[in-house]
């Protein structure tokens, strides 16, 4: 996975992905005169200590702020197109992986961005994850092990990739 000169990851999305993260922003930058309304209104209701609705409305305009600021720094260090024509597995690939206790058993999902996943019926792993870490560089044919977050190790074999197209 590439980084920006910062050290801060670089998140593969697809145009359309982009798109739709920016007029999420858009919304929620237009949409801060009214939450701020909103806590003046109830400011002006009196005592702080047991006005719900001050509380909720603040609450509210943390987790905006908290998706705003999020939402930027996404967009800031995002590598907009096509997915990468990989020689090797890498984040904006569809993956398919069979489970060497059970070679039947196999997985196809898209190493990628959570945020991509409403732009596809695909599963999202992330390259952060400990399967996509696992993954990131395989070639058909591979064999890797990674240690699961229940501690277990899991033996995959790389069936086939194949750049995201949707």
């Amino acid at each position: 996975m590439s980084t920006t000169d910062r050290g801060t990851p670089v998140t593969w999305l697809s145009q359309d992905a982009h798109d739709r993260l920016q007029a999420e922003l858009d919304e929620l930058i237009k949409a801060r005169p009214v939450i701020a309304a909103e806590i003046n209104a109830r400011r002006e209701e009196g005592d702080l200590r047991e006005n719900g609705g001050y509380h909720a409305a603040r609450e509210e305009q943390g987790k905006q702020e908290h998706r705003i600021s999020y939402l930027k720094e996404l967009l800031r260090t995002a590598q907009v197109g096509d997915a990468p024509t990989a020689d090797a597995v890498a984040p904006g690939t569809v993956v398919t992986i069979h489970f060497d206790d059970d070679a039947s058993d196999t997985e196809t999902f898209l190493l990628g961005s959570r945020e991509i996943s409403a732009t596809t019926d695909l599963t999202v792993y992330s390259p952060e994850s400990a399967l996509g870490k696992a993954i990131l560089g395989a070639h058909n044919g591979d064999t890797v092990t990674y240690t699961a977050p229940s501690g277990a190790d899991i033996k995959v074999t790389v069936v086939k990739f194949a750049p995201f197209e949707g």
